[in-house]
Parts: C-alpha cells; structure tokens; sequence
C-alpha cells in the first residue's frame, strides 16, 4: 500500500456518503464543539508550496483526523496514525511537515468547531454525487478539504449551491 512518503501511514480508500458516513459519521461529529489545536500540511520544501498529494491533518484537542483524496472520487479519513516525529520520505521530494500556512487555515487554530458536514458535488456533469468533500465550520472561518482530482483542495468560504450538505453532528 502506498503511504504518501509517510512512515506508518496507511490510507483507507472510501468512495461515496454512505459508506463515509456509516464508517466516519458518529466520530466526526464528535469533533464539534471540540477545539482545533493544530493544523497541518505537507510543504514541497524545494518548491516551497503546500505538497497536496499528501493528507491534511486536523487536530481537535488531540484528536488527529487525517484527510486525504485520491483518484477521481475517492477519500481516506484516518485517525491518530501518523507520528509527526517520524521524517517524511518521498523519493525526488524534499518535504516537511507546517503548521503556519496558509493564513486562512492558522487563522481558524483556537477556535471550537461549531459544524462538520460532507459536501456531495451536485453539478449537473459526470460528478454529481459522486465526490465527497469535508467541510469544518468555526465561529470565525471556514474550511473545505475537497477532492482536487487525484489530490487535496482547500476553500476558506462557505459551501456554495454547488455542494449538496450533510451534517454530521449528533
């Protein structure tokens, strides 16, 4: 199984709201109310921008939710699996571990969790319904983890009419 280039790490591929839902949806909802203490990326440190191949983590007073899309419509929510301490091992790649980018992300750090929701895409074309993306919403901000096509997106607005959304809180 492909890691991403990080030790340990071992990605478990689901495709569509149901079974996201039924193997992630009580546990995310958990994370609401639950403030965010960390967020973190991959940073190419040779090209000195966010390396989106590799998961997002989220870090919810030490619960690490960790997010990663993948092909056309697939995503990996992991918990608590990957070790920061351990060094990153891409081959070709130098890269590294960030915590304090971009500034939107760093600016929603402190703040409680106020919404988790699953965002299905519902344009009419070849992926509606099929791509799953999160959404996190705070006090102050927002954050969407979206499927980039064969890598992770981020937006920091709220979900427009594109998406379709469920809440996952209880």
């Amino acid at each position: 199984m492909f890691n991403f280039g990080i030790p340990g790490y071992r990605p478990e591929w689901l495709s569509g709201r149901s079974a996201i839902t039924a193997t992630h949806g009580a546990r995310l909802g958990r994370l609401v109310d639950r403030r965010l203490t960390r967020a973190l990326l991959v940073w190419d440190l040779d090209e000195d921008k966010w390396f989106a191949d590799c998961p997002v983590l989220l870090d919810f007073e030490g619960e690490q939710v960790e997010i990663n899309h993948w092909k056309f419509d697939e995503l990996s929510i992991t918990w608590n699996t990957i070790d920061l301490a351990r060094a990153l091992d891409w081959p070709d790649f130098s890269l590294a571990w960030r915590d304090d980018t971009p500034d939107e992300l760093t600016a929603l750090v402190g703040q409680p969790c106020s919404a988790v929701e699953l965002l299905m895409w519902k344009n009419r074309d070849l992926t509606e319904g099929t791509i799953v993306s999160l959404g996190f919403g705070f006090p102050n901000g927002q954050v969407t983890i979206y499927n980039a096509l064969d890598e992770n997106g981020m937006e920091f607005t709220p979900p427009g009419d594109h998406y379709t959304r469920y809440s996952m809180a209880s």
